[in-house]
């Protein structure tokens, strides 16, 4: 079993196509469909099964080889950054993913200091969607995620970070400012800014879930999947939306909206930091840890 057979296999099945991968790997598409073959012949099973002209899926077999070679390359990257440790060069690559306003609101100030205090490593940061934040973690693509803990699935570690609320956005002098607790029915009178309903994890699909076992009717005016273009546009007047937000970050004075609480329609949340439980943290990664939950991590 060659090295670069199981590389360009693990391209091809992480990326569901050998398109993708050879764009990912800078090979053609007939190198990496050779070098399938070859690893098929040489383990005796199929690993991969086309569907149409452009899909691939895995066999069970397949499954069981891209788990193998998932744990393999993991293995090699930490090998790596143990060997520079014991040189006393803790060069290496730190990967982060989280979402766009995990990334702009929270990760600025831990980012910049942890640069200043290890120039030595290189960092990625990968602004993804929570969806794809805990695919990359999983996949050992990324050494750490952010992403909600309610959204975060059993086989990942998870760290809670900041706690979180569901709040409704407004203009300051909106009517509903003024009641002391909001209703459902009190919000569907006024047009609303969801996400759209593809979005996954989908709080669409969980608020169109309130809505309709209340039997009310509501008028979708924009569907956006960031805050802060929902917010642009509240703060405009064109409709109100629905946020989760980390409270304290001053965010109430950035822009001209209110910000009514509506726990009692949403369990209590936390922003979480997400990692592979097999994950080994060297002392850099340790370090960044620590930086950004503010504690000591032991490993």
């Amino acid at each position: 079993m060659e090295w670069q057979q199981l590389a360009g296999f693990r391209q091809v099945a992480r990326l569901g196509s050998f398109t993708r991968a050879a764009q990912a790997t800078f090979r053609s598409q007939s190198a990496l469909s050779q070098q399938v073959k070859a690893l098929e012949e040489e383990l005796g099973c199929q690993l991969l099964e086309r569907i149409g002209k452009r899909k691939i899926r895995l066999t069970e077999a397949g499954e069981r080889v891209f788990r193998f070679a998932q744990a393999i390359f993991t293995a090699r990257a930490g090998l790596l950054e143990e060997l520079q440790e014991l040189k006393g060069m803790p060069v290496g690559e730190l990967r982060l993913a989280a979402p766009f306003t995990t990334l702009y609101h929270l990760c600025r100030e831990v980012l910049c200091t942890y640069r200043q205090l290890f120039p030595q490593v290189r960092l990625s940061i990968l602004d993804r969607s929570q969806r794809e934040v805990i695919e990359l973690v999983r996949s050992g693509e990324s050494d750490f995620g952010i992403a909600l803990a309610s959204a975060a699935p059993r086989d990942l570690k998870t760290q809670r970070w900041h706690p979180v609320e569901m709040v409704l956005l407004t203009p300051p002098d909106h009517p509903l400012t003024k009641l002391k607790k909001v209703r459902l029915q009190d919000i569907t009178r006024y047009p609303l800014i969801l996400p759209p309903p593809s979005q996954k994890p989908s709080r669409r699909r969980s608020l169109e879930a309130l809505l309709n076992k209340e039997g009310l009717d509501y008028h979708v005016i924009m569907e956006s999947s960031y805050v802060e273009l929902s917010s642009l546009y509240v703060e405009l007047g064109l409709g109100i939306s629905f946020a989760t937000i980390v409270r304290g970050l001053g965010l109430e004075n950035q822009r001209k909206l209110a910000f009514i609480p509506l726990g009692h329609y949403a369990k209590p949340d936390f922003l979480a930091v997400l990692m592979r439980k097999d994950k080994v943290l060297n002392t850099y990664k340790k370090a960044f840890l620590e930086l950004l939950l503010g504690e000591d991590v032991r490993a």
